[in-house]
């Protein structure tokens, strides 16, 4: 038997809304397969199973808010026969502690409304406005004699959905801010942080980039984020402590290089979603799945591993204009690396001073895993590496 539990989507969270189940009690389901969407300050979250098997009990229903690593579902393994299996324990924490944060199903709350309205009287004017502005007539208190709904109650009705709609993206994205702040005042008051600066000569790196582009539609042309992406990658294969999650109170090293990718949100907010075994993708290949990430998080329909999985953080403000960025570790993360904007600058090149454009490189990273030497030979890996771009 195996337990199906709501999942860590990031270190500021603390409980997710199952919003809906994709299988049913009975149905096989493999690894890797997803199985239910939960919805967290950060999104709709599209949630993957580790485990093959057969769902033998679900035990939270959807519209339930609970806290991360509640048991959620039953699973029973591949090779487990069914007759064999012994009876669920009792899970307490599947019972929601806090209220559903969607109302309930339409045909529970329908009895008591419905024959209310039936007794009230509502004007073909109202009835019609109604239907025009999708007003549920169920929903609104009529004022006239003997509760009466009357145009005005219609559409006072309207303006205050109207309101509470106006005011949810400014609550969400509120939400979203204090759980970013608390998860960054944690990372700042228990991770003892030490910081790396260096400045990296682009001048291959940009004319290499040029040269590519013009061979290559305006839909498939890379932008310098992906090759900077990809350097930190290989990079991390020579220094593989940074490569690394804190967990139980030491290091635990990572095989795979799952890079975080820093996206700013429309409503407020960003998020970190892996770009899983970079080191070994292509920079077509990284292209491509940058610009998937993006569009996803942007319609918050990201997967739980693409949260989850990150092993580092690269976060770029460079389309902002910011020539240096020193980011915070995003627990149990060990490091971030950060890139400002490319910028031309004076250059020494064979004792002569030239024109070139350049890049800021910063490294913040955990100084209970690594020192400044090994965040200083880090750097110069990722320098050297974006020397030399065809190889990346």
């Amino acid at each position: 038997m195996a337990e199906f539990v709501m999942p860590i989507l990031g270190a500021d969270m603390e409980a997710g809304t199952l919003v809906a189940w994709r299988k049913k009690p009975g149905d096989a389901v493999e690894r890797g397969e997803i199985v239910a969407e939960v919805e967290t300050d950060k999104g709709l979250i599209e949630v993957e199973i580790f485990t093959s098997g057969v769902i033998e009990k679900i035990l939270v229903e959807p519209g339930a808010k609970v806290a991360v690593g509640t048991v959620l579902a039953i699973i029973r393994e591949e090779g487990m026969p069914g007759d064999l299996v012994p009876s669920p324990p009792a899970v307490s924490s599947a019972v929601p502690s806090l209220p559903p944060s969607v109302p309930a199903p339409a045909a529970a709350k329908q009895l008591g409304p419905a024959v209310e309205t039936a007794r009230r009287r509502v004007s073909p004017a109202a009835r019609k406005r109604a239907a025009s502005l999708g007003v549920d007539l169920d929903a609104v208190q009529g004022r006239g004699p003997g509760s009466a709904i009357g145009l005005e109650d219609v559409e006072r009705a309207a303006a205050e959905r109207a309101a509470t709609e106006a005011a949810a993206p400014a609550a969400r994205q509120a939400r979203v801010r204090q759980t970013i702040a608390a998860a960054m005042a944690r990372s700042k008051r228990e991770i003892p942080h030490y910081y790396l600066s260096t400045t990296i000569d682009m001048q291959r790196a940009v004319a290499w980039l040029g040269e590519q582009n013009l061979k290559r539609p305006i839909t498939e042309r890379l932008l310098h984020g992906v090759l900077l992406i990809k350097a930190v990658a290989l990079a991390l294969r020579e220094v593989p402590e940074l490569n690394a999650l804190w967990m139980e109170g030491q290091a635990a090293p990572r095989s795979a290089i799952h890079v975080g990718v820093a996206i700013s949100l429309r409503g407020g907010g960003l998020v970190a979603p892996a770009l899983h075994d970079a080191d070994r993708q292509s920079l077509d290949a990284l292209m491509r799945g940058f610009r998937d990430l993006v569009m996803r998080a942007r319609a918050g329909s990201l997967r739980s591993s693409e949260l989850s999985d990150p092993t580092i953080t690269v976060t770029s403000l460079g389309d902002q204009g910011v020539e240096t960025v020193f980011g915070v570790i995003y627990p149990p993360q060990v490091a971030i690396v950060g890139f400002g904007k490319v910028v031309e600058r004076p250059w020494s090149v064979g004792g002569a001073v030239v024109s070139h454009p350049v890049v800021t490189a910063t490294l913040s990273a955990d100084h209970r895993v690594t020192d400044g030497h090994r965040g200083g030979v880090f750097l110069a890996a990722v320098d050297r590496l974006l020397q030399d771009p065809d190889r990346l």
